[in-house]
């Protein structure tokens, strides 16, 4: 009976999820406000719609009340986190509110299949993190001297990225973990977020060539000391979010950039045997079975396996995947959720790409822009990294999936990138709004003259 369930389920997950994908995409291109609250009031019943069906058959399998607690939990924690943002914030982004919670929804569903005590943790750092975001949209749009640290989130940033070199441990080979009383932190993450802010501060106004090259050695610093970490994923980020930010401040061609960092791509094999081994890996899993290319072998073998419409829940051996939980989740996903589910997740994440580039480009204010680039291009590079490393597209990096992953670190800073891009979001609806006001004064000023004559 439980299989029969299973598998009612998994084509269920997948049609719904297929409404929610749309459901993303069809709302850019609705114009009235009635229409739009409708779409997301759906969004809203289909997420959790999916994820009562999923939880349905973590129960039939686990047979444990304590999944039941965790479901309600969660399900209060939805519900509760929605009314709040939507009542707090009336004039954010209803698309990438509910696009948060919804991949939040799915890392839970993952994390729970894989590993109870995982998910219970990440559960508590997601619910502390969204009641610390409730608090950033509006600094962002009420503190107005945010883009006069441009030199104090450098320090900062060299300060936090340099932590490691003091209180770090070392995992897969490289050193770019704290832990603290047993709970492991990467400050690379909260790095990436003051490095955008640092970054934007800087060329916002003054893009002179002393300011370019100040600006360009101060993040010369924070990749290399990532690099000195052998962590290789974020000084990649880094990099490339540094240079398309350059690109947008400047209009600068950025070939010499992507240049270097080709260069310095071939340095890094050369030097780290990690890196060394997660290219062999890619080039020729198979040859590299039993050692280097074992672990891409298995996330091939479980994305092959699952086919368009996936094994479903308990179904398959995500077990068999090394680094399940974090690095190679969404193998686990594309096996036991199928592909089709994964490809509508890719889409749900792109269109929150598209909302945050959306929202950068109605931005004016230069600082406001270049933060809202910075941090679009470090969410969706960061996507490409984590899914083409999965897919043997590129080598693997060791980046986790935004808000699905295992990572405390990593939610936390997502969530913070949702938060900011919101508070710039509101920035440019009440510049909207002023603007509205100023010209409805007009048009009374000149009807009182007209009537007045």
């Amino acid at each position: 009976m439980v299989n029969v369930i299973t598998q009612l389920f998994k084509y269920m997950v997948a049609l719904i999820m297929a409404i929610y994908t749309i459901r993303c995409f069809t709302v850019f291109s609705v114009k009235k406000e009635k229409k739009k609250r409708r779409i997301y009031r759906s969004q809203n019943f289909l997420m959790l719609w999916i994820h009562l069906m999923l939880y349905t058959i973590i129960f039939l399998n686990e047979k444990s009340m304590y999944v039941l607690v965790f479901y309600g939990a969660q399900l209060c924690f939805f519900i509760v986190a929605l009314f709040m943002y939507n009542n707090i914030y009336r004039n954010a982004s209803k698309l990438l509110i509910n696009n948060m919670f919804f991949l939040m929804m799915i890392g839970f569903v993952m994390l729970t299949r894989l590993d109870m005590t995982l998910a219970v943790k990440q559960f508590l750092i997601a619910v502390a993190s969204v009641a610390f975001s409730l608090t950033v949209p509006v600094i962002v749009e009420k503190v107005g001297f945010l883009s006069r640290l441009g030199i104090v989130y450098g320090i900062i940033g060299l300060g936090v990225v340099g932590s490691v070199f003091i209180f770090g441990t070392k995992v897969y080979g490289a050193t770019n973990w704290i832990s603290i009383a047993g709970i492991g932190f990467q400050p690379s993450e909260l790095a990436k977020i003051i490095f955008v802010f640092f970054v934007a501060a800087m060329l916002y106004k003054n893009t002179s060539l002393k300011q370019i090259m100040l600006t360009s050695a101060l993040a010369g610093v924070h990749v290399l000391m990532l690099v000195v970490e052998k962590d290789l994923g974020a000084a990649v980020i880094f990099f490339v979010t540094y240079i398309m930010m350059l690109y947008v401040a400047t209009a600068m061609w950025p070939l010499m950039g992507l240049a270097a960092g080709a260069g310095a791509s071939v340095v890094a094999y050369h030097l780290f045997d990690h890196v060394k081994r997660r290219v062999v890996a890619w080039k020729d899993p198979w040859g590299n079975y039993n050692d280097a290319g074992y672990q891409i072998a298995q996330s091939l073998f479980a994305i092959g396996t699952g086919g368009w419409f996936g094994m479903g829940l308990y179904q398959g051996m995500p077990k068999d995947i090394p680094v399940r939980e974090s690095d190679f989740i969404f193998a686990v996903i594309a096996e036991e959720l199928g592909g089709f589910f994964a490809i509508c997740l890719i889409l749900v994440f792109m269109s929150c790409f598209i909302m945050f580039i959306n929202i950068s480009l109605r931005l004016t204010n230069n600082f406001y822009k270049l933060l809202a680039i910075g941090l679009s291009i470090a969410y969706g590079f960061q996507l490409f990294l984590c899914i083409g490393g999965v897919i043997k597209f590129i080598p693997h990096t060791g980046v986790t999936l935004p808000l699905i992953s295992y990572g405390g670190s990593s939610i936390l800073s997502t969530i913070i990138v949702f938060a900011v891009i919101q508070g710039l979001y509101l920035l440019k609806q009440k510049e909207v709004k002023e603007i509205e006001e100023k010209r409805r004064e007009s048009e009374q000023r000149q009807w009182n003259d007209q009537t007045r004559v």
